[in-house]
């Protein structure tokens, strides 16, 4: 445990980040399995549920929650699977 009060408070501020980006992570991979789904289900909005798992992979790469080619990775399975199921 840090002694000095500024370690302190960045053990604090730390845990609060860890949440956030948690829960950030939790929202896109639920997004990403939310489009898998419409897919394989040939949901007639697969392109729409793409399409915003898409976007929110763009904002987390964006806010540092995932790297840039870690996102583009993620986006380029999502749209080989959409159009290998067209």
């Amino acid at each position: 445990m840090p002694n000095i009060k500024s370690a302190k408070k960045r053990v604090k501020i730390i845990a609060v980040k860890t949440e956030n980006n948690k829960a950030a992570n939790t929202e896109l991979k639920t997004d990403i399995k939310k489009a898998v789904a419409a897919i394989e289900s040939n949901d007639a909005n697969k392109a729409q549920a793409v399409n915003a798992a898409v976007k929110k992979i763009d904002q987390a790469a964006a806010n540092g929650i995932l790297h840039k080619n870690n996102a583009a990775r993620k986006k380029s399975a999502l749209v080989r699977k959409l159009n290998a199921n067209a």
